[in-house]
């Protein structure tokens, strides 16, 4: 299952606080800020769909995700490869590298990154 990007917004504030109450929610979003109610029904279909839960301290909520960014984002990355590079990795980096402008020391870095995890397997 899938975030909306509003979703996703809310899921990263969620993520950097590790866990929320609404007000603590509201706070994380620059100016202008959503209304509280647009918050309750992204929170509310987050956790319809699996992603958030809450424990209850009398009539508040503190919410926490209950999957990790990294998780989401690999699953996010592993299906944007399968989808529109036909399952290649090696499409998807040259891709990745050719239309992203990335200069001469971040590619470096990139390969530095690539022989490391060589080495390691």
């Amino acid at each position: 299952m899938q975030l909306s990007k509003s979703e996703e917004e809310l899921m990263n504030h969620l993520w950097k606080l590790e866990k929320a109450f609404m007000k603590d929610l509201l706070d994380a979003y620059p100016d202008p800020k959503p209304a509280p109610t647009t918050i309750a029904t992204l929170i509310k279909r987050m956790t319809d769909k699996g992603f958030v839960a809450y424990n209850t301290f009398g009539k508040s909520r503190e919410y926490y995700p209950l999957v990790k960014k990294k998780a989401y984002f690999s699953k996010h990355v592993n299906g944007l490869i399968k989808d529109f590079f036909n399952d290649s990795a090696s499409q998807f980096a040259s891709f990745f590298t050719k239309e992203t402008n990335l200069t001469k020391a971040e590619l470096e870095d990139l390969k530095k990154l690539i022989d490391n995890e060589i080495k390691s397997r």
